[in-house]
């Protein structure tokens, strides 16, 4: 290969690995809050040598501006549950997500967000207007094919998630136990205040 060529091909790709692949921060406007409605019934699933057992609280449905997008690769239970976390706004939050700075952010299974000044929130309601209008969300993909999807959302990606509010309660052989419970409110904040979804569809509506 030409050696001129191969000097333009590597700019390309090192170009290409500099440049943001997760997408961009933009608002969407119109967007009703989540409706859930009660559920029975669950799943049973092997997990990492756990039997882990889903139970399902609410049916959930929820369309949202993705804000911030997390991928864990731990080898964590949770990490092999829920491999992706969506950071999501509707209502206001959504319509003024690219006007207002929120400095979106994920880490340690939650989102976080700040703006420079308060003032900035007066169209979304303040800092109450966005603790109700935007959640961290647990995404546990109930196969393979809809795990392939979550993997291709992006922030700023419209989208539509359809599956249940769930409780997780997975036990080993020898004793271990882990527990994980879905936050049922969009009013809570802090530990416990996400949403545990086990995600049967998700779409890309913009």
């Amino acid at each position: 290969m030409n050696k001129n060529l191969v000097i333009i091909l590597c700019v390309i790709v090192m170009i290409a690995m500099l440049l943001p692949s997760g997408g961009k921060q933009r608002s969407v406007a119109g967007i009703s809050e989540p409706v859930q409605k009660p559920a029975s019934g669950g799943e049973t699933l092997a997990v990492k040598g756990f039997e882990v057992k889903l139970s399902f609280l609410y049916s959930y449905d929820i369309e949202a501006l993705v804000v911030h997008k997390k991928n864990y690769t731990a080898n964590h239970i949770q990490d092999k549950l829920a491999p992706v976390d969506l950071a999501l706004a509707w209502g206001s939050v959504a319509q003024y997500n690219k006007e207002i700075d929120f400095h979106w952010s994920q880490n340690n299974r939650f989102a976080h967000w700040r703006v420079d000044n308060v003032s900035e929130l007066a169209p979304v309601g303040g800092m109450q207007g966005v603790q109700v209008q935007a959640s961290n969300n647990h995404l546990i993909p109930a196969n393979k094919y809809v795990a392939q999807k979550i993997k291709k959302i992006k922030t700023g990606d419209h989208i539509r998630i359809q599956g249940y509010l769930v409780n997780i309660n997975a036990t080993k052989p020898d004793g271990q136990r882990f527990y994980w419970n879905s936050s049922t409110s969009r009013t809570d904040a802090g530990n416990g205040a996400c949403e545990v979804i086990y995600v049967k569809d998700i779409q890309k509506i913009s």
